[in-house]
């Protein structure tokens, strides 16, 4: 299994990102890149994991432009002006946890073929180090934020609502607080101190996680509740009843208000989506990288996951927790947002996991696929796992890419119909495990 993810690279501090990691893949990108803007989330290693990164590209002749603590869709937008970006963060996984993620100059997450490029550097050692007189220095990079709000703004119109912000302890309370408050909105933050430990509460921004924002917006009385993760990629919304949207809910939402003829979602996004919208849905692997690759191949006007991460072309490719933000505040100016989710259907949706032995992994993905591809259903998708579709209903079976589990999927109009789904297809992972 390569060193990158879909989302970059992730590990716990000092096991799986080392420094030796993160030096060497500061050479490869220093190899490549001319210029590099860095930034950073919370997390404590950040300083150690950035000095000798930069060092590594500054020894490939790298010029490196530090623009410190910032989000990741704030280090995209000033990745414009330079070769690439490297945003060290791991994003929502607990606080041991370190990352490194690649960004191109369009806001798009390097793609699997760059990731590959890079991998191939290491493993060969082939770095294009430069002698004295021709490494690279470093430099700062100050108006991220600024530039990244303007950027913001110019997409959005004026709200004057009450809105309580979950910064998650990262960068999000550098932008978020300050974009809604230039739109007119009076804004009350939560967790909006600077914490590697993440005190407050852990980075993802489940329900469960973010229940003191539930209750906040209630007890204040505001019109909406925000949430981000610990590098504000992403955005959960609460309605003014501290009821929480779904991904799936605010996945119909953006794309009723700003698709026109298009739109992409990864494999395991509800019907729901399909039902409340009059557009195209392209469907594509899970991964916000894959999701913005298909949204500019096929030029979506929206593309999005039930996981939080939202993309809107006209702006950027990179998933931005904080224009989501500032849109979501913008339709809640006009209609309350409890009455906008209750308006979008709501689907039984169960799911079950499989463990199995790592060793037979090839063998059971040979019995799944034939398994799979021998039902009978009226679509079958195969990009990434099984999605099986039927008339009332559908399945999504797919191995876990980071455990030896096969998960799956099953949703329809009717709960009968759902667990009769969920039981079909669960038998059929079990009979190829045997």
């Amino acid at each position: 299994m390569g060193i990158f993810g879909s989302s970059g690279v992730r590990g716990v501090v000092n096991k799986e990102m080392t420094l030796d990691l993160a030096m060497n893949i500061g050479m490869a990108v220093g190899s490549m890149a001319k210029t590099a803007v860095m930034g950073h989330d919370s997390r404590t290693a950040n300083d150690m994991m950035s000095a000798v990164a930069s060092s590594g590209m500054m020894a490939c002749g790298c010029e490196v432009y530090s623009a410190g603590f910032i989000t990741t869709p704030t280090l995209a937008e000033a990745a414009r002006c330079h070769d690439c970006g490297v945003m060290l963060t791991a994003s929502h996984n607990p606080p041991e946890y370190a990352g490194i993620k690649l960004w191109n100059p369009d806001g798009m997450g390097f793609s699997a073929e760059q990731s590959a490029q890079i991998e191939q550097m290491i493993e060969e050692d082939k770095y294009s180090t430069k002698p004295w007189n021709l490494v690279g220095s470093s430099h700062l990079f100050p108006d991220a934020v600024e530039t990244h709000m303007e950027r913001v703004m110019a997409g959005v119109g004026s709200a004057s609502l009450k809105v309580v912000v979950d910064c998650a302890n990262g960068p999000a309370l550098t932008i978020t607080p300050l974009v809604l408050q230039q739109m007119g909105c009076r804004v009350v933050t939560l967790n909006s101190n600077r914490d590697g430990h993440f005190s407050g509460r852990m980075p993802e921004p489940t329900d469960e996680n973010i229940s003191d924002l539930k209750r906040s917006v209630v007890s204040m009385k505001a019109d909406l509740g925000i949430a981000h993760d610990g590098d504000a990629d992403r955005m959960i919304a609460v309605d003014d009843k501290g009821v929480t949207l779904s991904g799936d809910e605010t996945l119909a939402l953006f794309a009723s208000r700003y698709a026109s003829q298009r739109i992409v979602v990864s494999v395991d996004a509800s019907m729901a989506v399909d039902d409340t919208v009059d557009v195209e849905v392209v469907r594509t692997r899970v991964g916000d990288v894959f999701v913005s690759e298909e949204v500019k191949r096929t030029e979506a006007d929206f593309g999005g996951e039930p996981s939080g991460t939202w993309i809107f072309p006209d702006q950027t490719y990179c998933p931005d927790g904080i224009l989501a933000a500032a849109r979501i505040v913008e339709i809640a100016s006009s209609e309350k947002l409890s009455k906008v989710r209750e308006s979008i259907p709501r689907y039984p949706t169960l799911r079950a996991a499989f463990e199995y032995d790592l060793k037979s992994r090839d063998e059971i993905l040979d019995r799944l696929r034939d398994e799979m591809t021998a039902i009978d259903c009226d679509e079958l998708l195969t990009l990434d796992g099984y999605r099986l579709l039927f008339e009332d209903g559908w399945t999504l079976v797919r191995p876990s890419g980071t455990e030896p589990k096969i998960r799956v999927v099953a949703e329809a109009r009717r709960a009968e119909r759902a667990e009769e789904l969920l039981t079909m297809i669960s038998d059929k992972v079990k009979g190829c495990l045997k």
